[in-house]
């Protein structure tokens, strides 16, 4: 069967009676049900699996083409992938739109009501997770041959909702419906192993001998590319317990718990996202999710270069594997396990292939970010691998002494083990030492990188360090996410083009200064803020939606929004500016401080809803569960950006992207990707405070006390008073005292800075088309914050692969 040209394939109709067809077809046959007894959930499930029939035909002719061409592979190791929800994006890529909207419509069903069914794949959290879907779009889109490789979580992380004003997690069971947009494929187990320990076989190699074995189950699902009939995947593992971990003679004793624990025990390692990892228990688990992950996906990837015949001496010739982060970075000692240990290829030959085949993404500063395990619990759970650990370190540190003789100080600050207070392993180090290129992912973030967190590896291997921008998905987060605002892009660009060449938003900078087009913006940022209905759409709707973190700095924004408040208690027939303030994210669950601030915020906006002096002119909203969904709605709707972080702690953002994107001002500091966004937007259409990082640095330094500008500053300690008095429905005294004595981030420091430069921002809210001038701009300089930018950044730069045309 040829399936390069299509041949032995059924030619799926491209018009809406065909697809009409198709879909009483799979209704019938797949779903084994009739249109008269059809449920809701009977319908959505059919169009999705219709949909799903095109995109598999193009897998099939893209499947053909990348094995006819024998290309460079990238896999990409994450762990979360935020993909959000799939419907809308596959009618979108498969064209098929219109006419599966006419063939629902003859059959007498509401698409409305079928997409709100769509459910989002519980696969991940935050940035790292969109950062991660939104490349594997761009990888399809240009392209690329890839495989993104990840866990197929049972619950994700979990869903958010309130009591009371405080955050409680709920199972975010996302599959309980089943999900038709994935592919099992159960015949493909891999076996995991964990625990045991480690001989010396006959033929004097090592050889680990495991305790547990788990099989990893996989999953796909499909990757298209937009305006290309290239289709990727996704492949994700699922735990499972093997053959005997189910026993029957325990199940026949009545003993029904204990007959299935092994079982359970394995499963567990894929049931949510980043386990708590407050207890032994829950560290343990992490350790294995993590382990469970890379294990799977490289016997997956050597399965794979397998079929090619090729010596495993030609694996970093055929594949570049991008770790996401420091989580996949087991890896590294898992495929020098694999190639001497299984293949029987020396250390030299094997540790050359490791390193010229793996490329490392780091996401952070934060030194609690970048991961050690207990040399104790990694020696238990993967004892073979500490060994190997130990023998790349012995490698690295020869390394360091022979160019660094004597400097006993950088061995101990280079070396893959952590000493003291407990010995550890240090898993950014490994990653950094086991990768042929490390790359952070905006500027300053990649320059800090090498000053700073990586100092020492940058002065040993300089030609190792890269800089690579984050960048978004414009058909997700403009084309799907604001459909008026691109019919708008689209009416005044003449075409769609922009849509996968988003440096063409610049040709809108001709219309910035067009009293018709400026109002037809107002329009429609208006209309969103109608559809997301959370606040007066005439009021000044100012955004910040992002995990929940004390370096972020959502307690600055509140304490802003409580001095205002003050304010308008004071003087309330004053002329104000009427603003809507949306916070919009999740705590980890044992975050306590961060949570603390969720439940302050939650009480600062009970409080205002409820005073009638105050509430005309300032509104707190917080709606719960925060994900792309949600995200699709909120960010089209924002006026101001909130990206307050204190400098040089984040790495760079993604929202921040995307809300500019979409024509919201920024008000931030120097940080991250924010001075990328206010070097191309132009000084006059970003709202810029606050440190930067050599002042942050040198404030910290010099004795940092945060007391001395809550006494200086009357309306920044008239808020903390408030809070620490109990003004707020009782809560957020912990959070006042955590500024006041110790204020990590600086918090106060930046405050009054942060509070007169929203003073600038009201003053130029009051003229509209001043203001929507430069919205306009914002997304007009935006293009370069395209995934596909981003992509082809790494493409040339780091993993050298070309693309494969599907005919």
């Amino acid at each position: 069967m040829d399936l390069r040209n299509g041949i032995g394939l059924r030619p799926l109709g491209s018009s809406a009676a065909e697809f009409e067809q198709d879909l009483l077809s799979n209704l019938y046959y797949r779903r084994g049900t009739t249109v008269e007894s059809a449920s809701m959930q009977d319908a959505y499930e059919t169009l999705a699996l219709t949909v799903r029939d095109r995109l598999a035909e193009r897998r099939a002719r893209t499947t053909a083409a990348h094995y006819a061409a024998n290309p460079r592979w990238v896999y990409y190791l994450s762990a979360e992938y935020l993909l959000g929800r799939q419907l809308e994006q596959n009618l979108l890529y498969s064209g098929t739109g219109t006419i599966a909207t006419a063939a629902l419509k003859a059959l007498g069903v509401s698409y409305d009501e079928v997409e709100a069914l769509d459910i989002e794949p519980g696969l991940g959290n935050g940035g790292l997770g969109r950062l991660a879907a939104c490349l594997v779009d761009g990888l399809a889109t240009l392209d690329i041959p890839a495989v993104g490789y990840g866990i197929r979580y049972d619950f994700g992380i979990f869903k958010q909702d309130f009591a009371d004003g405080a955050q409680v997690e709920k199972p975010d069971d996302w599959t309980f419906q089943g999900n038709p947009w994935e592919f099992p494929a159960p015949d493909d187990r891999e076996p995991v192993f964990f625990y045991g320990h480690v001989e010396k076989g006959e033929d004097g190699r090592r050889k680990w001998v495991p305790g547990e074995v788990v099989l990893g189950e996989p999953s796909h699902m499909l990757v298209p590319g937009y305006g290309t009939d290239t289709v990727n995947i996704v492949r994700l593992w699922k735990a499972r317990g093997s053959e005997s971990s189910f026993d029957l003679s325990r199940f026949s004793a009545g003993q029904y718990a204990e007959a299935v624990q092994e079982a359970v025990r394995a499963e567990n390692i894929s049931k949510v996202l980043y386990p708590d990892d407050s207890t032994e228990l829950g560290r343990e688990l992490r350790l294995k999710q993590q382990y469970f992950l890379v294990s799977c996906s490289l016997r997956d990837i050597l399965r794979r270069f397998r079929l090619w015949g090729a010596p495993l001496t030609d694996l970093s010739d055929k594949a570049v594997i991008q770790l996401n982060d420091t989580h996949p970075s087991l890896a590294i000692p898992e495929l020098m396990r694999l190639l001497v240990d299984e293949e029987g290829l020396d250390w030299d030959t094997a540790w050359a292939i490791t390193q010229r085949t793996f490329a490392y993404t780091c996401h952070t500063l934060l030194p609690e970010a970048l991961e050690t395990w207990p040399v104790g619990m990694f020696e238990r759970l993967l004892p073979r691998h500490l060994e190997i650990v130990y023998d790349i370190n012995e490698w690295l540190l020869g390394q360091v002494r022979s160019r660094f003789p004597g400097d006993i100080e950088r061995v101990r600050r280079m070396s893959l083990i952590q000493e003291t207070p407990e010995r550890r392993v240090r898993m950014a180090n490994l990653a950094v030492v086991g990768t042929t290129a490390v790359n952070g992912v905006a500027q300053l973030h990649s320059d800090l990188l090498v000053s700073t967190t990586f100092a020492d590896f940058a002065t040993l291997w300089p030609g190792k360090f890269r800089n690579v921008t984050n960048g978004v998905s414009p058909r997700r987060f403009v084309r799907l996410a604001n459909p008026k605002l691109s019919d708008l892009i689209s009416s005044a660009l003449g075409d769609t083009g922009w849509i996968k060449d988003l440096d063409r938003l610049a040709e809108l900078e001709q219309f910035a200064g067009d009293a018709g087009f400026l109002e037809r913006w107002r329009e429609i940022k208006r209309a969103n803020k109608v559809r997301l209905g959370l606040g007066d759409p005439d009021s000044l709707t100012d955004v910040m939606v992002k995990r929940f973190h004390e370096y972020k700095r959502q307690q600055l924004k509140l304490l802003h929004v409580i001095s205002e408040y003050f304010k308008i208690k004071d003087n309330p027939a004053g002329a104000y500016v009427p603003r809507t303030v949306l916070f919009a994210g999740k705590a980890a669950p044992a975050y306590h401080a961060a949570k603390s601030i969720i439940h302050l915020i939650n009480a600062v906006a009970a409080v205002i809803d409820a005073d009638p002096e105050v509430s005309p002119h300032l509104k707190v909203v917080f709606p719960p569960n925060y994900n792309v969904t949600l995200a699709e709605l909120i960010i089209p709707a924002a006026d101001l950006s909130e990206q307050i972080s204190l400098a040089g702690k984040e790495a760079s953002g993604t929202g921040n992207m995307k809300l500019a994107l979409n024509g919201a001002i920024t008000i931030g500091t120097l940080d991250g990707a924010n001075i990328e966004i206010r070097d191309r937007v132009g000084a006059d259409n970003f709202f810029l405070f606050g440190l930067d990082t050599p002042a942050a640095v040198a404030l910290r330094s010099s004795g940092y006390r945060p007391r001395d500008y809550y006494e200086a500053d009357p309306e920044l300690k008239r808020a903390l008073d408030a809070i620490a008095a109990g003004v707020f429905g009782g809560v957020g005294q912990e959070v006042a005292a955590s500024l006041l004595n110790h204020d990590e981030y600086l918090t106060l420091a930046d405050f009054r800075a942060y509070a007169d430069c929203q003073d600038q921002v009201e003053r130029a809210w009051r003229d509209a088309d001043a203001w929507t001038r430069s919205s306009v701009l914002n997304t007009a300089r935006s293009g370069f914050f395209s995934a596909d930018r981003t992509v082809s950044d790494y493409v040339s730069g780091i993993w050298q692969v070309s693309p494969v045309t599907v005919g």
